[in-house]
């Protein structure tokens, strides 16, 4: 009875109020809740709170209208006789100023050599912390039959100052990252990740435009940073063919390292530019490759990622590959993994079914390689994955034709593994497994 009469009092007092308003031309605040009146998620989506998150999520998928070509500017800052032209291209206006990215284009030999080749694959380059537009990497993938194009996506060039040795920053820079989304309660428009994703974007619009390159077999690949930008811009800009998030990934606002620290009350994070509110979008064939010590993004963020999107995705999980861009580029199986998608429509190698019984555990895969060893990755250990002991071992697989089952048996006591495949120096991973 007393919460009956306490409800009708409340209902009484909003009537009054209202009346009271109308009557005398008086507004009630947005947002106003009554003393003892519970705060609900309901009440705040009614009220506007989640209504902001909502906009600025929506201006956000508003950068997949970037396809017109952007302007091309020439470049004095970096020259070379590899095949490698710097340039910069138009980026959006930044506290009301124009902006320019800085970027290295190249094309395979093939192409710069020979007039009236078929049109080449193509991959978009976006580097991690510390790093800016790099020449090796787009040789690497020219090598490989690929036009690329590598983006500075912190306003800076490839020239290093003489005394501080830190990347020249150009006279059109937009913003510079700042910590871990330590921008997030600037405008959206004035945020760093808002520029990093639609500099990916319109670099994607601009390799799309030249006529040497397959606009239907452009990719993306970012390392650390560059993958964190990955992993968003494929819930955006769905022209792409394939991606590689390196390292990079979503769900990092309850990470168990500083990105969890700075990241799990950060709400625009959350609802705004986490990967994870977008990632259900992406049909697109993804390879998530990484390493169990990674120290930044943990096995567990990695896995929920992968696992929200629909499309057809490969994992490689490199026991001892560290973490730096030369340690991203350098193994094999990002340009295999770009080669499979571009001449075969999916992964060289891909999960098919787990079975667990006990401490038995079956893996089902199916490839398209030669299968020259299998190792099962395990740890004992709690806690963030990037600090936990793990071991490597040995065990029997057998191969039909395009399936490989592998077989393990689990140490006592085991609180995550995976399984990993080898063939010609690549690595295939089953799904990250925890145990229960």
């Amino acid at each position: 009875m007393e919460f009956v009469l306490f409800n009708i009092s409340c209902a009484f007092r909003v009537l009054f109020a209202i009346g009271f308003g109308l009557l005398f031309g008086f507004e009630i605040p947005a947002g106003e809740v009554f003393p003892n009146q519970k705060q609900t998620g309901r009440v705040g989506t009614e009220l506007g709170v989640d209504d902001r998150f909502a906009d600025m999520r929506k201006r956000v998928l508003d950068l997949a209208d970037l396809k017109s070509p952007p302007k091309i500017f020439q470049s004095t800052n970096s020259t070379s006789d590899d095949g490698v032209r710097s340039l910069y291209f138009e980026g959006l206006s930044w506290q009301g100023k124009p902006t320019r990215v800085f970027a290295l284009l190249g094309l395979p030999e093939k192409i710069t050599r020979d007039a009236g080749n078929a049109p080449v694959p193509g991959v978009v380059l976006v580097h991690g912390g510390g790093g800016t537009a790099f020449r090796p990497w787009v040789k690497k993938w020219n090598e490989r039959g690929f036009a690329a194009i590598s983006i500075a996506v912190e306003g800076q060039t490839d020239q290093r100052d003489q005394k501080s040795k830190k990347w020249v920053r150009h006279q059109w820079a937009g913003p510079e990252r700042k910590g871990i989304y330590g921008d997030s309660d600037l405008p959206l428009e004035d945020q760093w990740m808002y520029h990093g994703v639609a500099d990916t974007i319109l670099a994607n619009s601009l390799l799309r435009s030249m006529p040497e390159v397959d606009s239907d077999r452009i990719g993306l690949v970012g390392i650390s940073w560059g993958g964190v930008i990955t992993s968003t811009v494929i819930g955006i800009d769905r022209r792409f063919a394939f991606a590689v998030p390196t390292y990079g990934c979503g769900d990092l606002a309850d990470a168990e390292n500083q990105y969890g620290r700075a990241l799990g009350q950060n709400q625009v994070y959350r609802k705004v530019w986490d990967p994870m509110v977008r990632l259900d979008r992406v049909a697109i064939p993804v390879l998530w490759l990484t390493w169990p010590g990674d120290l930044h993004f943990p096995l567990d963020s990695v896995k929920r990622c992968y696992e929200k999107t629909p499309g057809n995705y490969m994992v490689s999980m490199i026991p001892g590959m560290k973490h730096s861009h030369g340690a991203g580029w350098n193994p094999p199986d990002s340009y295999a993994f770009a080669d499979s998608i571009v001449s075969l429509g999916e992964p060289w190698c891909q999960q098919q079914g787990v079975v667990v019984k006990g401490d038995r555990v079956e893996v089902h895969f199916a490839t398209v390689k030669p299968i020259s060893r299998a190792s099962l990755i395990c740890t004992s250990e709690n806690g963030f994955t990037g600090t936990r002991k793990w071991r490597e071992l040995p065990l029997k697989f057998t191969q039909s034709k395009d399936s490989v089952i592998a077989i393990a048996t689990l140490p006592r006591g085991t609180t995550a593994w995976f399984i990993n495949l080898s063939s010609e120096g690549l690595v295939a991973s089953s799904d990250y497994q925890i145990s229960k």
